[in-house]
């Protein structure tokens, strides 16, 4: 079967991939058409007339190959029909869990847990509305910037803002978090051709990490210098491990990154002077959590349905692909945003449900499992930080499950999602407030 998908599923996946790839959108009568990626990235633009024709631009782009792109994921979908059925797994996600290392029950809860919340993300993009002055926001509304607030912070300020929240945690883990610096472990500034984004690379215990990234003295640069650093941390302190044992799943790896962000974003928040850059910086936070958390479970839902729907039904057109995908999204939406009749065909560009169907939940369970594990740090304080490291010193040896009762969090009841939603609650109300206090909103 391994042999044989070269010329079936990873040759219908390098079809979609390579046609997706081609797509450009045309923004502007006359202008030169830009590749979709360049073109979605301008939909943070603050002019929304601007976002407007990008929106449609994408879906324009994304009309004529629509059917090929139905016909791929059609294809698939029943070809992971096929596999379950031989493989005799009880339903379309339970080899994603298997290869995730979590149990049907704690994804389960997760996503009920997240859809039993939908009213936070509705509430951010209420408030957004009013911080943009539309009475609703529309889908291509969702990631426009709301102020301008973006101030500049050094590397050496970085750097010391990075260590001391580290060594304020806990100061075995600021002296290993030294080392990456001291020792040149950082790759930071931005040079021609160099990769861009941020990763952090390890390959084998006997190698150390490296953290890769593009500093441009912006304060998300400080986050995701947190956020990568807290993988190096990960991988060093399980390299004892071994090479079987280092890597965690995916439903575990971002736990100590956005745990260092978290505490990280904690000492940015204290420095924001003004009411107008905490609402910035708790806009951001809150947006990247809506994208990690509830986006993604909205996307799982798109899939569950699609899934679902192709072996009940039968083959799907393109209409009945796009009425399930707005259904998943107005689920999410509610009535804050309004969800256009071009946005039914953006299913079409996502590679996930091609190349790894199921794949997009372990987003939402990693995030939310770091912040649960943050927030019973909160309630214990130092007490916690010992069975903490020793977590993250485990590295893969364990199942998730196992993982976090080292922590005392139990992964499989639907309370343990739900106090990390919490955190987000409690970001989303900060950012009320501090919208409230800048004279963004009314009283």
């Amino acid at each position: 079967m391994t042999e044989k998908a070269v010329t079936g599923r990873n040759a219908w996946s390098r079809l979609f991939a390579e046609v997706t790839s081609a797509i450009e959108v045309a923004v502007d009568d006359g202008a030169r058409p830009v590749p979709l990626d360049a073109a979605l990235s301008q939909l943070v633009s603050p002019d929304r007339d601007l976002r407007r024709r990008v929106a449609e631009g994408v879906t324009a782009a994304l009309e004529p190959g629509l059917r090929t792109r139905g016909f791929v994921l059609n294809t698939l979908l029943y070809d992971k029909a096929v596999d379950d059925r031989l493989r005799r797994y009880p339903h379309w996600l339970a080899s994603r869990n298997l290869a995730n290392e979590a149990s049907d029950e704690s994804v389960e809860a997760l996503v009920e847990a997240v859809r039993g919340r939908y009213d936070l993300p509705r509430r951010w993009y209420a408030l957004k509305a009013r911080l943009l002055g539309l009475d609703r926001l529309a889908d291509y509304d969702r990631a426009a910037a709301v102020t301008a607030e973006d101030p500049e912070v050094p590397w050496p300020e970085a750097r010391d803002l990075v260590l001391d929240s580290y060594r304020g945690f806990d100061p075995g883990l600021g002296e290993l978090a030294r080392r990456f610096f001291a020792e040149r472990w950082i790759d930071a500034p931005v040079r021609p051709n160099k990769r861009g984004g941020a990763f952090c690379a390890y390959t084998v215990p006997s190698a150390h990490p490296y953290v890769m990234l593009n500093f441009t003295a912006k304060r998300r640069d400080v986050l995701v210098l947190a956020h990568e650093l807290g993988h190096g941390l990960h991988a060093a302190l399980a390299a004892p491990r071994g090479v079987f044992h280092q890597h965690t799943p995916l439903t575990v790896s971002e736990t100590a990154s956005v745990f260092g962000e978290t505490i990280v974003f904690g000492r940015l928040l204290e420095r924001a002077m003004s009411a107008e850059s905490r609402l910035a910086l708790l806009a951001e936070s809150l947006e990247g959590s809506i994208a990690t958390v509830f986006r993604q479970v909205a996307m799982n839902r798109f899939e569950d349905l699609a899934h679902t729907a192709r072996r009940d039904e039968g083959e799907l057109s393109t209409d009945r692909i796009g009425e399930l995908w707005a259904e998943s999204q107005e689920e999410l939406f509610g009535d804050a945003v309004e969800v256009t009749d071009g946005y039914r065909a953006w299913w079409s560009y996502v590679p996930h449900f091609i190349a790894t169907p199921g794949y997009v939940y372990a987003y939402a369970y990693g995030q939310l499992l770091a912040l649960s594990v943050y927030r019973r740090y909160r309630e214990e304080g130092e007490g916690f930080v010992p069975r903490y490291v020793d977590m993250l010193a485990a590295g893969g040896s364990m199942p998730p499950v196992e993982l976090g009762k080292i922590v005392d969090v139990d992964l499989v009841d639907p309370g343990f999602w739900d106090a990390a939603l919490d955190l987000v609650a409690e970001q989303l109300e900060a950012a009320e407030a501090a919208a409230l206090e800048a004279g963004r909103v009314p009283a």
